[in-house]
């Protein structure tokens, strides 16, 4: 009979072994994640200006009002860059003596008049000493550094050369500006 007892001592014990309960961790972690909005970047401009008249030969200039960048990305790198550009200022049909190009175009954007956020924010033209012809693409302000949410507001200025040869009438063209 002791071969029994033996073999069902033996089982116990491997059924104890199997049954045994797992060491528990003294601690857990858990991982939590979670966004920040953010929204676009943005640039308003003016809809429309008068500059008034001139004579052919002339040059007229004027503010073209207030510009603004607002920038709500919350980017770590906040930069962004205005360019400026310019059509052609046509009249009647648009004939060479009805059209101003845009390398008789000058552009000043003179100094920030509001920012908020931190950072660098830089005029491409701080004063009409340093006005730009509009004849290719300029920089016409920029944000050169800081992180976050931010602004920047300028009024920037433009000159039209009137060519001697310009005839009468109402001329428009487009100032454009974008933001990346």
């Amino acid at each position: 009979m002791r071969k029994p007892l033996l073999a069902l001592t033996a089982g116990a014990a491997a059924v104890v072994a199997l049954a045994s309960p797992a060491a528990a961790a003294p601690s857990g972690d858990t991982i939590v994640t979670f966004s920040i909005a953010t929204a676009d970047l943005n640039i308003t401009v003016p809809a429309s200006i008068n500059l008034g008249s001139a004579f052919a030969g002339n040059s007229i200039t004027g503010e073209l009002g207030t510009v603004t960048v607002t920038d709500e990305r919350a980017a770590l790198a906040a930069t962004w860059t205005v360019t400026v550009t310019s059509s052609s200022f046509v009249s009647g049909g648009g004939t060479p003596e009805e059209t101003i190009p845009p390398n008789n175009v000058e552009y000043w954007s003179g100094a920030a008049t509001a920012t908020s956020g931190t950072g660098t924010f830089v005029p491409g033209q701080p004063t009409q000493a340093d006005a730009v012809s509009l004849s290719v693409p300029r920089t016409a302000f920029s944000k050169t550094s800081g992180a976050g949410i931010n602004s920047a507001s300028w009024a920037p200025d433009i000159r039209i050369t009137i060519p001697a040869t310009a005839v009468g009438g109402s001329y428009s063209g487009v100032i454009t500006h974008s933001v990346a």
